[in-house]
């Protein structure tokens, strides 16, 4: 329960909570500030002198077919990343709760694509995937099938979404192992009893009690999928024929490639606001249907 503070404990609140209140400003604040001016410029550079436009530049990108493909596209492999990696996730997981001989050697492996670097990890896939040298493709001629360019433009974003989900599904197993943990075995012993398979249990037990920790969970990567840049940018650059090119890298095109840095931050702006619109509605959404549930109840 909070209480009120007294007035000797607010000299050391205000000690304790301005160094983070100043990093918040230094990190967020100030950039978001900076951003929302460049905005409003058209200039070729970072460095100020360029010429105040007002409104013109998000007037531009509204009207530019390029930036509502690039929406799309982040859409397509936000929405296809946090699904694949929360169906991969929760799947693994599964198997991981289940204690058998190397279950624990499992779990830390489980976690190693999260802890490779971007960087590292894109080079390698680069190496497997390439179409006339790659492992996966000699595999395939081995097979009797024919060598895929993963890269190429009918496969390029599916090949991002797996190759994010391998790299970030990860983080899914671990928070929803954790969750698991969490569960009293004696529901599943009840439903067991009452003739409950696997699946009745999951749909029944796990995913009602793990309910919060899904929606935090699709949240987070929602958020961090829709930011998504390196993995992105280092597979493909945009390409081919702009299939991956989604906000960000727009983005970084726009304002570091061709200098149009008000455009740019125009549409890093409008990134944001869609990002948060999506989020304030996932959650009103969310929060909706579990009241909707209690009253039933």
């Amino acid at each position: 329960m909070l209480r009120r503070l007294t007035a000797r404990e607010l000299p050391l609140f205000a000690v304790l909570l301005v160094p983070g209140l100043a990093v918040v400003a230094l990190v967020i604040v100030v950039p978001l500030v900076l951003v929302l001016q460049y905005s409003t410029y058209q200039a070729s550079s970072f460095s100020g002198g360029g010429t105040f436009v007002g409104l013109e530049n998000y007037a531009t990108l509204l009207g530019s077919p390029d930036f509502w493909q690039s929406l799309w596209r982040t859409l397509v492999y936000a929405g296809g990343s946090v699904l694949a990696q929360l169906v991969v996730g929760i799947a693994v997981a599964l198997v991981l709760n289940v204690k058998f001989r190397g279950s624990t050697f499992l779990r830390g492996a489980a976690i190693v694509p999260y802890i490779v670097p971007a960087v590292v990890a894109t080079i390698a896939w680069e190496w497997i995937l390439d179409p006339s040298t790659g492992i996966f493709n000699k595999l395939l001629e081995a097979l009797g099938l024919q060598a895929v360019n993963f890269l190429s433009a009918p496969w390029a974003m599916t090949t991002v979404i797996m190759l994010s989900t391998w790299a970030w599904a990860p983080f899914v197993i671990i928070v929803f192992l954790s969750g698991l943990q969490t569960i009293p075995q004696e529901l599943y012993e009840s439903a067991r009893v009452d003739g409950a398979g696997h699946v009745r249990q999951f749909f029944s037990i796990t995913l009602p009690m793990l309910r919060d920790l899904v929606i935090t969970i699709v949240v987070l990567r929602g958020i961090w999928m829709f930011n998504k840049f390196d993995m992105i940018y280092l597979l493909t650059a945009g390409g081919p024929l702009d299939r991956t090119r989604t906000l960000p890298v727009l983005v970084y095109d726009e304002a570091f490639q061709q200098f149009h840095v008000g455009y740019g931050s125009a549409v890093a702006v409008v990134s944001l606001l869609v990002m948060l619109t999506g989020l304030l509605l996932f959650l009103w959404l969310s929060r909706d249907r579990s009241e909707n549930r209690e009253v039933a109840r």
